[in-house]
């Protein structure tokens, strides 16, 4: 029986057998093995995961509602139109990294958030140096924390420049809007004097020498305060409505220095349809101030020299 088993017949004929069974235990093999892979795969992602959490806080949402991760092309399209803009290629990329630095930094320390996205504000604080205003006097015109105008001063020092920021706003311990409700801020913290102090003060004496006005834009009074001088830079970002947009862009015709630069925040942004309204209005007066372009919702306007 033995040796009928073993013979060349037999093994022919068992073969197509044993070659099955083999088949089916490598199947087994590999299953088992591909299973143990996926089950170590899942393990390595868990853990990469858990690590990966902590590093996204620096980047997300949480306690300023927006993130601050921007998409490859929207970062592309921010650096492209701040060339257009400027005029200058490789300035345009080095401040969008210095000034998205920034903005992490400021908010990991500061109190309270910047308002805005995340490529507005790092065009704003980019393009601001680059358009080389023709004095380093600078108003705000709406201010939330101050941590946007104390990143600007950094912003500026680093172009060689001796920034003196004037802020008007109400403080008036949350974002007023007309025609909004804008309700609790995501960062938590009241809009007052003391928190844009805190920020300001982050980046050293030009920020803690900085002068706030408070109350609004339009009263005559908060206007004859800040009245005295020409600024280089004004940032038109206050009341968003037609109305209040209109009177800003008035006032910054009798105070911006010639050559000086005029920006409206959230210009083109479908949320406040009425900044480019009373732009697109004031630009069919015998205005001084020459669109420059767009860049990440924000508009540039030069005054004639």
């Amino acid at each position: 029986m033995r040796a009928l088993l073993t013979s060349k017949a037999a093994r022919r004929a068992l073969r197509p057998i044993a070659d099955l069974i083999d088949q089916r235990i490598e199947r087994q093999i590999r299953r088992a093995v591909g299973q143990a892979s996926r089950d170590a795969s899942q393990q390595e992602l868990k853990r990469l995961r858990a690590r990966q959490r902590p590093l996204e806080l620096f980047f997300d949402g949480i306690g300023r509602g927006a993130s601050r991760l921007p998409s490859v092309p929207h970062l592309n399209r921010t650096i492209k139109e701040l060339t257009d803009v400027t005029g200058d290629a490789d300035g345009a990329e080095r401040n969008v990294a210095q000034a998205f630095r920034l903005l992490i930094a400021m908010e990991a320390l500061g109190v309270g958030r910047i308002a805005g996205g995340t490529m507005n504000i790092c065009g704003k604080l980019s393009a601001v140096p680059l358009l080389d205003p023709p004095n380093d006097d600078i108003l705000e015109i709406g201010t939330l924390y101050g941590m946007f105008g104390a990143a600007l001063i950094r912003m500026m020092e680093r172009a060689g420049r001796d920034p003196r920021l004037t802020i008007v706003d109400p403080l008036a311990g949350t974002q007023l809007q007309p025609g909004a409700t804008m309700g609790k801020d995501a960062s938590g913290t009241p809009v007052r004097e003391a928190a844009v102090r805190t920020n300001l003060a982050l980046v050293g004496a030009p920020g803690a020498e900085t002068r706030i006005q408070q109350g609004f834009s339009e009263d005559p009074e908060v206007r004859a305060l800040v009245s005295d001088r020409s600024y280089g830079v004004i940032i038109v970002d206050g009341d968003h409505s037609a109305e209040g947009v209109a009177k800003d862009l008035e006032w910054a015709e009798q105070i911006v220095a010639p050559g000086g630069i005029v920006v409206l925040d959230d210009f083109g942004h479908p949320k406040w349809p009425g900044i480019k309204e009373a732009f697109e209005k004031h630009m069919t007066t015998d205005t001084r101030l020459k669109f420059l372009g767009q860049v990440a919702h924000s508009g540039y306007l030069r005054a004639s020299r």
